[in-house]
């Protein structure tokens, strides 16, 4: 069974591990938190936003972050989403996401939920839709220079 808990410090050896490939780190982190690879030090950075860990049985299944991104308690925004790269695909991610929206709805009481991914991340795309977020159009989509190239950020949201 999937369970979610707060971030411990001791977890950013595991996370961090995830990210074997440089692209790949600079998609669920946009670079924000520090260039890859990431120290662990950089990384507990997070312990700034509500940080979880998803686990199974003890093991280390995912992570992610929330915070209000205005004075209002009505929003929540995801961050810094990221699954096991050896249990992608596996519907871990729509499940700890799901978990996610529970918390944000019946524990926090926001009443709305967003979060920014990379139009060439895909597979995260897929899964955020999965889990039930929406497209916003943007008249001028968020940019980041990442790697020598331009990235476009999709945002999604989903009402509580």
């Amino acid at each position: 069974m999937l369970r979610l808990r707060p971030y411990q410090s001791n977890d950013a050896e595991a996370i961090l591990s995830w990210s074997k490939y440089e692209r790949a780190f600079y998609k669920w982190t946009a670079g924000v938190l520090g260039d890859y690879p990431l120290t662990k030090e950089q990384f507990n950075a997070v312990t700034n936003l509500m940080a979880f860990t998803a686990i199974e049985d003890n093991e280390i299944i995912g992570f992610f972050t929330m915070r209000q991104p205005s004075e209002s308690f009505d929003e929540l925004r995801f961050g810094f989403v990221i699954i096991n790269s050896e249990k992608r695909g596996k519907g871990y991610g729509k499940r700890m996401l799901q978990l996610g929206v529970k918390y944000a709805k019946e524990i926090y009481g926001a009443k709305k939920v967003s979060l920014g991914v990379f139009e060439n991340n895909q597979s995260a795309y897929h899964c955020y839709k999965a889990v039930g977020f929406k497209d916003i159009i943007l008249n001028i989509p968020e940019t980041y220079h990442v790697l020598g190239e331009d990235w476009k950020c999709l945002e999604l949201e989903m009402q509580l």
